[in-house]
């Protein structure tokens, strides 16, 4: 059986983690069997798959799986997916994560969201310092971005 964690369940249902909480003491969604295991809450994937937010193919069900263990750049293409079916708050959720490992795509992405405000609140001072971060390791959009700061 496959599992995420309780934050990748957040994301996908869209439920707060009381939600979840309270699904599980009531039992209408299960933990994982060996959850001491992942040093983490793990929910069993089948008992919420009805209910996330976005449709999901088997390849999108691979994604999480990787996104939720930690490789940065499944945290953005994940984060992608979220951002096309207009769910923000997700999608800033798995690109701070991909961001905080230097994951250029998801530093410009999370500097663009700041800028337009989407998923959070607008703050021009956050999205330079990501677009600038995302410049200095090499992206070329950030880059560009930022010499046309510099020009005007």
């Amino acid at each position: 059986m496959q599992h995420v964690s309780l934050h990748a369940a957040t994301t996908l249902t869209e439920w707060s983690e009381r939600t979840i909480r309270r699904r599980l003491a009531d039992g209408s969604i299960q933990c994982a069997a060996d959850n001491e295991a992942y040093y983490k809450t793990m929910i069993c994937f089948d008992s919420i798959k009805h209910d996330i937010c976005l449709p999901l193919n088997s390849d999108d069900i691979e994604l999480i799986k990787s996104a939720d263990s930690g490789d940065a750049k499944a945290q953005n293409d994940l984060a992608l997916l979220f951002l096309e079916h207009n769910k923000l708050k997700s999608a800033v959720y798995w690109l701070e994560l991909a961001a905080k490992q230097h994951c250029t795509d998801a530093m410009h992405l999370l500097g663009c969201c700041y800028l337009e405000g989407n998923g959070l609140p607008k703050d021009n001072n956050l999205a330079l310092m990501w677009i600038a971060k995302a410049a200095s390791l090499g992206h070329p959009i950030a880059l560009a971005q930022i010499q046309s700061i510099r020009l005007t």
